[in-house]
């Protein structure tokens, strides 16, 4: 007895094995192989089978998970509004910068989940993550769309092919405005998510520490949300831009005028006196009585060592003397 199969007219891997098994059931009901047919036809089914497997796992491989979009939602403003709204200011100095110093050394729990931002942004923006815990917090593996070169990357621990990016470079920070921050807003800049991506690690290291006008990702699709994103950050942290770094940013963004930024908060700098409540003054209590006062009157305790000008103009204190311990208004 010959069944053939035609693999190439079914769409699911579970019918062909199905069909398959049915199959070998139908030879070993009906009796009529010998032993030598019944071993050359399971060949014929193994040798079969195992590209179909394969072909499974292939399909697994491109339809199993969905797309993933690197970077933190955009949902905000428009870009372009944001980016006339920052200050324009000259490079400062970067003397004193230290990244561990200055934006604390390693990576810590911003969003309070109990997983670094290291690891919960590698699980945000990569495809078919596998977690090393129970808790699914460290990631083993996953996917990268690379944004930055645009290239596919299949990840897994110390393969040292994918980084987490500052999108404003925190030496950036530092020289637009984050000497300003207190340690605190700085170590918040360094781990809040709408700051980071996983990226290809040469094109993080490319980057370095340049802004807009010195460096852009070599994948064009991505550079109008690379530049939103950079716009939102420098939004919410106080931080300013230079001339030519707002032309860039303009430049980018006039080819996609309706690319939103985050919708953020400008933080105040705790790094310079919080000036944000008003000091209360002190009340200054005048040293002058209301109203006119006549020399020799009694005065009252509460009016003690305060003065009073008399109609004619004279200064009289209310006060006792040696002889008399009541008060009254004397010269």
């Amino acid at each position: 007895m010959t069944i053939t199969i035609h693999s190439h007219h079914l769409g699911s891997f579970m019918l062909r094995r199905v069909l398959a098994m049915f199959a070998i059931g139908a030879l070993a009901l009906t009796g009529c192989a010998n032993a030598a047919e019944r071993e050359q036809s399971t060949a014929q089914f193994t040798q079969s089978y195992v590209p179909l497997e394969q072909s499974f796992v292939a399909d697994l491989a491109s339809t199993g998970s969905k797309k993933v979009k690197p970077g933190a939602k955009l949902t905000g403003p428009k870009a372009m509004t944001v980016l006339n709204s920052l200050p324009v200011k000259g490079k400062a100095p970067a003397t004193g910068y230290n990244r561990n110093k200055k934006f604390g050394n390693g990576w810590k729990d911003f969003d309070k989940d109990k997983c670094d931002e290291r690891q919960d942004t590698l699980s945000r923006d990569m495809s078919k993550v596998k977690f090393k815990d129970r808790k699914k917090c460290t990631v083993r593996s996953g996917t990268l769309q690379d944004s930055y070169s645009g290239k596919r990357i299949n990840w897994k621990v110390n393969s040292g092919s994918v980084d987490i990016d500052h999108v404003v470079a925190l030496k950036n920070a530092w020289i637009s405005g984050g000497q300003k921050l207190s340690q605190t807003q700085r170590q918040a800049l360094a781990n809040d998510p709408l700051n980071l991506m996983a990226s290809s690690a040469s094109a993080n290291r490319q980057k370095g520490a340049k802004n807009t006008a010195e460096w852009l990702p070599k994948n064009k699709s991505f550079r109008c949300q690379y530049v939103a994103t950079q716009v939102s950050v420098k939004k919410k942290y106080a931080l300013s831009v230079t001339s030519a770094e707002k032309n860039a940013m303009k430049k980018v963004l006039n080819t996609c005028k309706n690319q939103k930024a985050a919708k953020v908060k400008t933080i105040k700098p705790g790094g310079s006196k919080d000036s944000s409540k008003p000091k209360t003054p002190k009340k200054i209590q005048s040293h002058y009585v209301k109203g006119s006062v006549h020399p020799g009157a009694f005065c009252k305790s509460v009016d003690k060592f305060k003065k009073g000008k008399s109609k004619a103009g004279k200064t009289y204190t209310c006060k006792s003397s040696k002889t008399d311990s009541r008060l009254r208004w004397r010269v």
